[in-house]
């Protein structure tokens, strides 16, 4: 069943000097459910395909729907994971989960009750009353994720959230995002410059061209298992040599 839509859309920057046309007649369906990764040369517009699907941005042409909907406006259906966990020092972990719930005035014993239960579930529960200087890197994002999840969102905007940690604990913090968003059937969107890791999470990969960025290729590596295990599947260096002439031509 088709969630997202994006439909034939253009984006062009206006500054006084000059125009600059950043998205040329973009299309992509996404399944409820998948997880898409997007990917393509630096500067190509990546993060700015998440901002129009956020309704931050408007296209200068075409449409983005979600549900069949026409998102024109950012919508509470929709959460945004950043590259850093933005998490308040001065508020608790519980606190900052239920951020969005606040923002929203939907700060009901139901909204704690379910940030409670996710903490829980995904070994927080014991941090909940911490502060995030408490809590090491990886949990600190697995925080973040769970905040985004809390306002049970119908998708979930992932803009390179693993840029600032270390290798090894990108590593593990892959495996949690994936097993929760998987564990909590959400539809997610990934914008990553890791080719390594597109294809280690995602189900479809999307590779743009250069800027005026299009959708260039769809790739679906169909690799079982976490994403550390995909990425000893014998079949993982293939995919990403391939993916990566791709990228680079």
């Amino acid at each position: 069943m088709e969630i997202l839509k994006i439909d034939n859309v253009s984006l062009i920057y206006q500054t006084n000097e000059a125009e600059t046309e950043a998205l040329r007649d973009v299309n992509l369906s996404i399944e409820e459910g998948e997880f898409v990764a997007i990917i393509g040369p630096s500067g190509c517009g990546k993060t700015t395909v998440l901002t129009l699907i956020s309704g931050l941005m408007k296209p200068t042409s075409g449409a983005v729907y979600l549900d069949g909907e026409k998102i024109d406006n950012p919508v509470g259906d929709i959460g945004y994971m950043l590259q850093r966990d933005h998490l308040f020092p001065w508020r608790t972990i519980l606190q900052n989960v239920l951020l969005g719930s606040e923002i929203q005035r939907k700060k009901t014993p139901e909204a704690i009750q379910y940030a409670t239960d996710l903490l829980e579930k995904y070994g927080l529960g014991d941090f909940k009353k911490a502060y995030p200087k408490q809590l090491s890197g990886g949990m600190r994002q697995r925080a973040a994720l769970i905040r985004t999840l809390a306002s049970r969102p119908k998708i979930l905007l992932l803009d390179e959230p693993f840029s600032a940690l270390d290798y090894q604990t990108r590593l593990s913090v892959c495996d949690d995002v994936h097993r929760i968003i998987k564990s909590e059937k959400k539809t997610a969107v990934l914008v990553t410059h890791d080719i390594s890791e597109a294809i280690s999470l995602a189900d479809r990969i999307v590779v743009l061209s250069s800027r005026p960025a299009t959708v260039k290729k769809i790739y679906t590596p169909a690799i079982e298992g976490t994403p550390l295990h995909r990425r000893e599947d014998e079949s993982f260096s293939r995919w990403f040599d391939v993916i990566y002439k791709d990228v680079s031509t």
